[in-house]
């Protein structure tokens, strides 16, 4: 139970200045904006930092527990002044195309909350919410993971009874990605591989969320097992990635995204699709130390509790152009496994050491296999 209210107090550290400003339309007003060198990031920045807390923070919030409650009073405020036209933080869903992204990130969110999140909104705040996610639709996504943006997107809007919603970006998007597949757990961001962790950011989160609500349109159900199996294996992977420090490889790309490097194993935990051989509280140890380790991390927050770039600590050089201050919000998907009840093993099972843990700890270690597809 300690280590469940160190993480609460870690999401409230994160997600308070954005739902407190946001929530009182000050946004625009009081975030910094610092950036990977590209001033148009000013464009996109305050969509992205709801859009991705909201991915993050939504399942913790949809328990209704009454610790929450301030903060899902705030992130429905949030909603309806990041989409009312008239709010001096109504946030961009169609200059350029950044805001498809976000506008994903956003119904991402919404869809893993829907009791606290989508339902006690006015019509007037959903309406303008719909309206405004709809205008995504003219941006077009570029032939990688950004096919699964406009996917969610469509998702979104079937689970809010739309009629328009268009499965054809849904079946493209899910389709296409088998074709990518490269193996083990891994799908290439688009025809080719990539060494990052794209495949834990975006890809395998957001087809497990789409198939979740889209499994009984279509023929897509025939696609969850294979689906589940590779995010499995990708969980796995992750999970042997940490070190007995809680560190993990600083690995390609968007590396400012610190801790949501970890988005496919705390998904995993939250659904209850981790493999057999990983216990829930090694991934609560692994998570809470990885966690731990960057958080504290001198420079992680600035003074007044905004998060800086960097990967561990202030580091701006580690920023890519489109990266800036709102991005970085993407590290509170970590956090899903707080959607988990208290009683749940993941948090009341006692400590079980992860896996590298054993490994250099000299502990008994199972064997690692990769995965057979032809055994599914």
């Amino acid at each position: 139970m300690n280590e469940r209210y160190y993480w609460t107090g870690v999401l409230k550290r994160i997600a308070s200045p954005v739902l407190l400003h946001l929530s009182r339309r000050t946004l625009r007003e009081r975030m910094p904006v610092e950036s990977g060198g590209d001033p148009a990031r000013q464009n996109f920045t305050h969509l992205e930092a709801i859009g991705r807390l909201l991915a993050g923070i939504a399942p913790w919030i949809e328990l209704r527990e009454e610790d929450s409650l301030p903060l899902a009073r705030q992130a429905l405020d949030s909603l309806d002044a990041a989409t009312d036209p008239a709010s001096p933080d109504f946030c961009n869903f169609s200059h350029s195309s950044q805001p498809l992204v976000d506008a994903a990130f956003l119904c991402q969110g919404l869809l893993r909350a829907p009791r606290a999140l989508w339902e006690p909104l006015d019509l007037r705040v959903k309406q303008n919410v719909i309206r405004a996610v709809k205008q995504t639709r003219a941006i077009r996504a570029s032939p990688n993971n950004w096919i699964l943006f406009s996917a969610m997107v469509e998702t979104a809007l079937f689970a809010w009874g739309e009629p328009d919603w268009d499965r054809m970006r849904i079946d493209y998007a899910i389709r296409q990605y088998q074709q990518w597949y490269l193996g083990d757990g891994v799908y290439g961001d688009g025809s080719d591989f990539h060494a990052d962790y794209y495949n834990s950011f975006v890809i395998q989160p957001m087809m497990v969320d789409i198939l979740r609500h889209m499994r009984d349109q279509e023929d897509w159900d025939s696609f969850t097992e294979k689906i589940i199996a590779r995010a499995q294996r990708g969980a796995a992977i992750l999970e042997r990635l940490i070190s007995p420090e809680g560190t993990f490889p600083p690995l390609g790309r968007s590396l400012a995204y610190r801790f949501g490097a970890m988005h496919l194993l705390a998904q995993a935990a939250l659904l209850h699709f981790l493999p057999e051989t990983i216990r829930p509280a090694q991934v609560r140890e692994a998570l809470g130390a990885v966690i731990r380790r960057i958080v504290e991390a001198p420079g992680t927050f600035d003074a007044n509790g905004w998060l800086r770039i960097g990967f561990c600590g202030h580091q701006p050089e580690v920023a890519e152009s489109y990266i800036s201050t709102g991005s970085l919000y993407l590290c509170a998907t970590v956090l899903l496994p707080l959607g988990l009840s208290a009683n749940a093993p993941f948090w009341s099972d006692p400590p079980s050491p992860w896996t590298s843990v054993q490994a250099w700890g000299g502990l008994p270690l199972a064997s690692d296999h990769s995965l057979n597809e032809a055994l599914l």
